[in-house]
């Protein structure tokens, strides 16, 4: 009998208080910079990166994008996940996984480029985990634990790993008697998630030998919230022939925008209280998010946030709440994490036992976008026009999204708002 491995990603996020716009229409006479493309990555063709968070965390973000081409591809109406959860749970089966295993799972991660001989991406991950969570002025948790067959023999080398680097807690269970574990395992998730995700399994596999949850929990309150009584009822373009009715919040504010005419879109960055903020990407009324998406690289969003300006404008942004559920292991199979769903699987660091797999990997994100706050649980050259923006932003048509840690530039969370009024 094989032993089936059953690995849960599991991304929460919920309520998200929303402060961005659209450029709506606007012929506005702007000054125009002609900046020359992003600087080229200085290490670019090298055989190792200088190890650093900094350069981990601009490696992470890029997986985060590959990863969200990979969703977009197979997904045509809203999307939301979190990136950074689902690195979290690949670092623990790095140091599960032996060969090629262990290769593919560098490779996709973008790893592969960093100088490693020390064995550092378990202190890399620790630290970032840790930066992450520190801010005393946003709610953001992150934990990870495992449920294990209750005959499941896991090496101490393992065991000691996952306590150290991410305090994972492993409970035991008893997966033959799948009902009980199913329930049992909800309830844990239900708990920790504090309500957000009632729910995440409807069935599991009574020949799991473990499930692994991973999750995010992030509550952020904008720096300045829109009032509630300038939430009104409008008109969302969804295409050219579709529209919606939405709640469309208003508020009059400074913010840090850029203007690429190359990419034909505006960026808004949107601050939270503390260290953290979100980047709404919006395209142009004759272009869509589609062309955008396969251009979105770290080296992009540094070239934005370098040549954005702040000033006064009017924001009308709507109100949205999404939950998403992804089947991630024929995703990541997509980036080349191909073994480690396979009879190939080498996760000897993991166990003795032998022919052990990871046979589904679920992911399941929500996010609300409100006047308050936000709750979440789970490129080519550019020419850049940074001086006058539209006084009215209005975003009433499909725009992408992104929720940053401040502190070391983490990619949390990012998806695309198609249509505001479903989930």
């Amino acid at each position: 009998m094989k032993a089936g491995f059953l690995l849960v990603l599991f991304e929460l996020s919920v309520g998200f208080c929303s402060l961005t716009g659209t450029e709506e229409r606007s012929e506005v006479e702007t000054q125009q910079v002609l900046l020359s493309s992003p600087m080229p990555d200085l290490f670019e063709g090298a055989s190792t990166i200088r190890f650093s968070l900094h350069n981990f965390t601009r490696k992470n973000t890029d997986f985060g994008f590959n990863l969200y081409r990979k969703i977009a591809l197979k997904h045509d109406n809203n999307v939301f996940f979190s990136p950074l959860s689902l690195s979290f749970a690949l670092a623990a089966f790095l140091q599960a996984s032996k060969g090629e295993t262990y290769s593919q799972i560098v490779r996709s991660l973008n790893l592969h480029l960093l100088d490693d001989h020390d064995n550092q991406f378990p202190f890399l991950f620790q630290q970032l985990r840790d930066n992450i969570t520190k801010n005393e002025e946003l709610v953001l948790l992150q934990d990870s634990f495992s449920f294990i067959q209750k005959d499941f023999q896991i090496k101490n080398y393992f065991h000691n790993w996952s306590k150290q680097y991410f305090d994972m807690e492993i409970l035991p269970v008893d997966f033959q008697n799948s009902t009980l574990a199913k329930n049992i395992i909800n309830q844990h998730i239900k708990q920790k998630t504090k309500g957000k995700i009632p729910v995440l399994f409807d069935e599991v596999d009574k020949f799991a030998t473990i499930i692994m949850v991973n999750y995010i929990l992030f509550k952020g309150k904008w720096l300045q919230p829109f009032p509630n009584k300038g939430t009104e009822l409008e008109t969302f373009y969804i295409d050219n022939y579709k529209t919606v009715q939405v709640p469309m919040m208003f508020k009059t504010d400074r913010v840090a925008s850029t203007y690429d005419t190359n990419l034909r879109c505006i960026v808004l960055k949107l601050p939270y209280q503390g260290n953290a903020y979100m980047l709404v990407v919006i395209p142009f009324r004759d272009s869509d998010y589609m062309s955008l998406e396969d251009h979105l690289t770290n080296e992009l969003v540094e070239f934005w946030l370098k040549t954005m300006k702040t000033r006064k404008m009017d924001i009308f942004f709507p109100k949205f709440k999404l939950d998403q559920k992804y089947y991630m292991d024929q995703l990541l199979q997509d980036l080349g994490i191909k073994d480690l769903f396979s009879s190939k699987a080498d996760l000897s660091h993991l166990t003795d036992q032998k022919n052990v797999k990871v046979s589904q990997m679920l992911q399941r994100a929500v996010i609300e976008v409100d006047e308050r706050g936000t709750e979440a649980a789970a490129a080519s050259g550019s020419e850049i026009i940074a001086y006058s923006m539209p006084p009215i932003i209005r975003v009433n048509r499909p725009f992408l999204f992104m929720i940053f840690d401040g502190s070391v530039n983490a990619l949390l969370f990012m998806g695309r708002v198609t249509n505001p009024t479903e989930l």
